[in-house]
């Protein structure tokens, strides 16, 4: 799983707008994430693209999977796991009363 980002949400959004105000300024849009990681102190350019594509994906301009999706996949997997957690304790606890059943009784 991944871990939560070490950097602000406003350094996040602004890093991204900075990249598409000065696009038009460098040859590609590698360059443009380069130099603006550079200027704002990103460690990695790497982690200015992976921004960059998800706020590309969140607004449509591009395919995959949006923030959102990704959320409610995410919340749906803990609940899966919660429910099958829930239904083991429940079949324990089954079992243990069907064996008391079983089990033969002497009346005093």
């Amino acid at each position: 799983m991944a871990c939560p980002s070490s950097y602000p949400l406003e350094l996040r959004k602004r890093a991204v707008r900075m990249v598409a105000e000065v696009r038009s300024d460098y040859p590609n849009e590698s360059a443009a994430i380069k130099a603006v990681a550079g200027k704002l102190g990103i460690g990695s350019t790497e982690t200015l693209r992976k921004w960059v594509r998800q706020i590309q994906i969140d607004s449509g301009a591009r395919p995959g999977v949006t923030s959102e999706e990704s959320a409610q996949v995410k919340a749906m997997k803990k609940e899966i796991a919660e429910l099958k957690r829930a239904n083991d304790i429940l079949k324990a606890a089954a079992s243990f009363f069907a064996a008391e059943l079983d089990r033969p009784h002497l009346r005093s």
